[in-house]
């Protein structure tokens, strides 16, 4: 290190992006302060998708291998039309493809790949946890920053990272931007296998696609749960945030669908509802001493199911740019935002994108249905070069 002094780093937000650049900071030698608003550290929610960007990424932190033993590796994506049940494409990701991008496509519980990284920053006797900490106030100074909690302890870094999600604290402070409420509704829910309908229980990652909807199953834990997820155009004024779902609702989205994707909406006992929300791109992730990270700073749609991918590449690219800097943390903070500017906007665009073709219909549909007809895996494959090719390696920006 280039520095006599303890460097120190306060993170707001303990989810996936804030657990990983506290991994990522503390492997350097930088004493963490970790901020989480609930009442204990842990993730909720259901199955994510981890493709090979983020095993380089989870590579990069040693979580890697936790990471893979918790997970459920598929043998292809594969989109089906929901509407008349015919296949649309297939992309395997088999020996092929893992050797064209030195890790596999895995599907995993949001919450194991949490505890993977959460179990090596407990390892830490760097890192300092506080919890019930809701940050409500940030000051900022030439070579620190600080933040206040509601119950009003201060908590001073040399820097401070907002991790805090979609609704962040910090880039509200920073940036003050308005969210872009998509109008797209996600129920998710996670099954027993056995509640799954016997012949849609594949080792893939499955999505049906429909007219304003689509459907997307997966196995979990080693095969002992399955993921479901639909998604509809809503009718509703639709306002950002979570609450219980209704089986009613749901199914009076689902009219124009086939008999066997169909069967799907019956197998959950009950749903979580998500009216989704991302926000425009912007340039400047970073003020003094105070940074973005994650979906503080690229919130997503879920349509390229990239956003924990974003996260643990923004920490690992952060605690890359530390070193590449000599610990200058005013340069390495400039050089990790140009590093992810570009790249983590062009996926959120990206993922608009993407969600408009999954719900074509009409002859947008038709259109849909021949892009992928006849492509080899190997086009696939270098169509996705830019996204899955990611290393920490050549991370920063040049």
């Amino acid at each position: 290190m280039s520095t006599d002094k303890e460097l120190t780093a306060v993170i707001v937000g303990g989810g996936i992006g804030g657990m990983a650049a506290a991994l990522a900071l503390s492997r350097l030698g930088i004493r963490i302060t970790l901020l989480e608003q609930s009442a204990q550290i842990g993730e909720i929610g259901a199955g994510i998708q981890l493709a090979p960007n983020a095993f380089a990424a989870l590579d990069a932190l040693g979580v890697g291998q936790a990471s893979r033993s918790r997970a459920v590796f598929t043998e292809r994506l594969v989109m089906m039309d929901a509407v008349d049940g015919n296949e649309v494409g297939t992309f395997p990701v088999d020996r092929r493809f893992r050797d064209r991008f030195r890790n596999p496509y895995a599907v995993i519980h949001r919450a194991d790949i949490h505890t993977s990284i959460f179990e090596a920053v407990e390892k830490s006797p760097l890192i300092e946890f506080f919890t019930s900490a809701r940050v409500a106030e940030l000051i900022e100074g030439d070579r620190q920053a600080t933040v206040v909690d509601t119950g009003g302890r201060r908590f001073s870094g040399d820097i401070v990272l907002g991790c805090d999600g979609v609704k962040s604290v910090i880039r509200e402070r920073l940036v003050g931007d308005e969210a872009r409420v998509s109008g797209h509704v996600v129920y998710r829910a996670v099954v027993p296998v056995e509640e799954m309908p016997a012949d849609l229980r594949w080792n893939e990652a499955a999505i049906w696609v429909g007219p304003n909807c689509h459907l997307v199953h997966y196995p979990l834990r080693d095969g002992q749960q399955f993921n479901l997820v639909v998604t509809f155009h809503s009718r509703e004024k639709e306002v950002w945030g979570v609450r219980d779902g209704s089986k009613e609702e749901v199914l009076s989205y689902f009219q124009g669908i086939c008999d066997r994707p169909r069967q799907l909406l019956d197998a959950p006992k009950s749903w979580k509802r998500w009216s989704t929300a991302d926000r425009d791109p912007i340039a400047n992730w970073v003020r003094g001493r105070v940074a973005l990270l994650g979906d503080a700073a690229h919130p997503m749609l879920q349509y390229l199911a990239q956003g924990a991918c974003m996260a643990i590449e923004d920490a690992v690219t952060l605690g890359e740019a530390v070193k590449r800097c000599g610990f200058d943390l005013d340069a390495a903070l400039k050089l990790y935002e140009k590093s992810r500017v570009t790249r983590t906007a062009r996926v959120l665009l990206s993922a608009r994108e993407m969600g408009r073709i999954y719900h074509a219909q009409g002859v947008e549909r038709l259109v849909r249905n021949s892009l992928w007809k006849d492509r080899t895996p190997e086009q696939f494959y270098d169509a996705l070069q830019w996204l899955f090719g990611w290393t920490a390696e050549t991370c920063l920006a040049e």
